[in-house]
């Protein structure tokens, strides 16, 4: 862990705003997973978006969006996020999502497959093009014309948009805990 984690009582003024918003958006949205310690310190990314407020405030204003408004099955939206996991190798990511994964009800043999940078053959349609898309986007360059035409016909245009945010909110989320070496809880 590269940034120490924070105890409420040490966080500054703007810190507490960003803290209390948070938490109580960690327990409408994110749970099934450790995500704060014992002594109500948050972990996860949302440590070190503690640690830069002005930014961690806006990418959790998109985090609370994307958990809000979202369009898309469960199962769909974890399979994207997982395939985002496991393409950077992120821990803490790939940990809370197999765990929410697991109680929206995907198999563990569909989630070892993703995890393990493979496309398990047993997906529903919405979640073969979730998976498609997601690795396609992780991969790099321009979402192919067939994929992009599937998650409209699938998910409608603003479900395709909103898949293509989440996977990039996604990313983002990777790289923080790679960047920050944010560990998975004992």
């Amino acid at each position: 862990m590269r940034l120490p984690i924070i105890p409420p009582s040490d966080l500054s003024e703007e810190q507490k705003l960003l803290y209390e918003d948070m938490k109580a958006g960690i327990g409408k949205s994110f749970q099934g997973f450790v995500n704060t310690r014992d002594d109500g310190a948050l972990l996860g990314p949302w440590n070190p978006w503690l640690h830069e407020p002005k930014i961690g405030k806006a990418v959790w204003e998109l985090t609370k969006a994307m958990a809000a408004e979202s369009s898309l099955p469960s199962a769909v939206r974890e399979i994207a996020i997982l395939v985002t996991g496991a393409h950077f190798k992120s821990g803490y990511e790939l940990y809370a999502h197999v765990r929410v994964a697991e109680l929206k009800g995907l198999s563990d043999e569909k989630l070892a497959t993703i995890v393990a940078g493979q496309r398990p053959i047993d997906l529903d349609r919405s979640e073969a093009v979730a998976y498609d898309m997601a690795f396609a986007l992780v991969n790099g360059g321009v979402l192919p014309e067939l994929t992009y035409k599937a998650a409209v016909e699938q998910f409608g245009a603003r479900g395709a948009a909103e898949l293509s945010y989440l996977i990039g909110l996604y990313c983002m989320v990777s790289m923080t805990l790679n960047t920050f070496d944010v560990p998975v809880p004992e």
